[in-house]
């Protein structure tokens, strides 16, 4: 597998020699939780990679859901990227401040909406400041530009179909929060949620799939740890996590192993946990 897929994942390297084509859009998807005490916005005013344009993640969802940042519609997802000068014919590349981690749940969104050519850069934003590569505090110029969106509704689960598949067990349901969370032995950062997990899911957490410098794994490395946490890479997958955004971590490693098969349970955590009807386990997988 090459280390640069422009579907999946590209180096920060691939970018550097890519930043002038004048199909390459490239977008800031950095988003914190409260507790980090950052403002991607600000941090994006200040500093970005050359012509980027920032994805909002908690406005560019379905503000009509009590739930954080839910997948918007898609004619507010065509709208906001015609805004933005982000449509057919692009090659989308997205980052976020942290490394790889809320890259992933934007490169989950446009492939969502069916677009294809869409990639998250390895790294991240901490990688491309580290190497010293060109950054700038301008804002982009935008001309707008038609997006044709089709939804892959087969990308993503609600509560009664992932409910259904914890009960039949069919389907590996794989949970990107940390052991403590999973367990039901930390806190929830989120008041009013109960404590464990889905019953029947199994708990990767997405530091796991890192290297130390904040890059992804390779295949080799990343197969390894789905192996150890006991994930059937042949069964189809359901993600999950706190809130639908380092689940879609995982569903990328799984896309870059060559597994097609996976959803993205949006609501997560945040539904699961608030729903009064639905089973919660607690201890270890």
């Amino acid at each position: 597998m090459s280390a640069d897929d422009p579907k999946t994942l590209v180096s920060t390297e691939w970018l550097a020699a890519h930043l002038k084509d004048p199909d390459l859009r490239i977008l800031d998807g950095s988003w914190y939780l409260p507790a980090a005490g950052r403002d991607p916005k600000a941090e994006y005013d200040a500093a970005h990679i050359p012509g980027a344009r920032f994805f909002d993640i908690d406005e560019i969802s379905d503000l009509r859901s009590d739930l954080p940042h839910m997948a918007p519609p898609a004619e507010k997802f065509m709208s906001r990227m015609r805004a933005m000068g982000v449509g057919d014919g692009h090659q989308v590349v997205i980052y976020d401040g942290a490394g790889v981690v809320s890259a992933a749940r934007v490169w989950w969104l446009f492939r969502l909406m069916g677009q294809e050519n869409v990639a998250v850069l390895d790294g991240g934003f901490p990688r491309w400041q580290a190497e010293g590569r060109e950054i700038e505090d301008l804002p982009p110029m935008v001309r707008d530009r038609h997006m044709t969106v089709r939804v892959q509704n087969q990308l993503v689960r609600d509560v009664t179909q992932v409910s259904s598949a914890s009960k039949l067990g069919d389907v590996e349901i794989v949970d990107a929060r940390s052991p403590g969370r999973f367990a039901g032995s930390e806190p929830e950062p989120r008041e009013g949620l109960r404590a464990g997990h889905i019953p029947g899911s199994k708990n990767l957490p997405y530091q796991a799939l890192m290297n130390d410098d904040g890059t992804m794994k390779d295949a080799a490395g990343l197969r390894a740890a789905f192996d150890a946490a006991g994930i059937d890479l042949a069964k189809p997958a359901i993600t999950t996590c706190g809130s639908g955004v380092t689940a879609c971590i995982l569903a990328l490693a799984m896309e870059r192993l060559g597994k097609d098969d996976w959803s993205v349970y949006d609501g997560s955590w945040a539904e699961w946990g608030a729903f009064p009807t639905v089973p919660v386990a607690t201890g270890e997988n």
